[in-house]
């Protein structure tokens, strides 16, 4: 089974390099997102700061969004979507694999950019350490949840806006727990709790939303 798992990572990122601009587009929607607060508000410090953590998270939901179109559609498309469906393998552990690697091709480069946007919004350190580990909690959560959006829109010809209408109201609880543990940081406030129900949320999603993935494929599909 782990070989079958890591078989979809590497097709999936194989694919992904193959069109460089899967990986690029979402990153650089990211930054010209968070970039363009400072040049429209003004670079006072104290401000930016304040404002922050709502930028860069509502920044990287609008990422997320941008990248989940392809991730069932192209196999949806040429058919091997059915195939997948009809391997040897639990369902839920493929789409799994494909979840993991939509976060290896979107979440991952969002954290790497951040400490470049945290100096960009004169973030201090320990409020970027509060973003990184929001961020690294965060975007699985959005990568799984999301899946379960494509995968209900996936035979849809304009399934985008309800991709849209599906993944936002489920976002807001990361959002809500995302910016207090950033805002508690910058205050030099704990926030362990905060992060434990973002990693409490992980947790709950890791187990459960492949299953309702798999199960809206097979709808969709068939």
């Amino acid at each position: 089974m782990f070989s079958a798992f890591f078989q979809v990572v590497a097709k999936e990122l194989k694919g992904a390099f193959r069109h460089g601009s899967d990986i690029l587009n979402p990153v650089w929607f990211f930054i010209i997102v968070v970039t363009l607060f400072p040049l429209g508000i003004g670079t006072d410090p104290a401000l930016l700061q304040r404002i922050a953590p709502g930028i860069i998270w509502v920044a990287a939901l609008l990422a997320a969004l941008l990248s989940f179109e392809r991730l069932f559609k192209d196999d949806f498309i040429d058919g091997s979507l059915e195939q997948l469906m009809l391997s040897p393998f639990p369902l839920a552990w493929l789409v799994s694999a494909k979840v993991f690697s939509h976060w290896l091709l979107t979440g991952l480069p969002l954290l790497l950019v951040s400490p470049l946007l945290a100096a960009f919004l004169s973030l201090d350190i320990d409020t970027y350490f509060a973003l990184f580990l929001t961020l690294l909690i965060g975007t699985p959560i959005l990568s799984l949840f999301g899946a379960i959006g494509v995968a209900l829109t996936v035979g849809l010809r304009k399934g985008g806006i309800l991709l849209s209408l599906i993944m936002l109201p489920l976002s807001i609880p990361i959002l809500i727990f995302s910016t207090m543990a950033i805002d508690a940081a910058s205050y030099g406030q704990s926030y362990i709790g905060l992060l434990a129900l973002l990693g409490a949320m992980l947790i709950t999603a890791i187990i459960l939303a492949p299953f309702a993935i798999a199960a809206s494929l097979r709808v969709s599909v068939s």
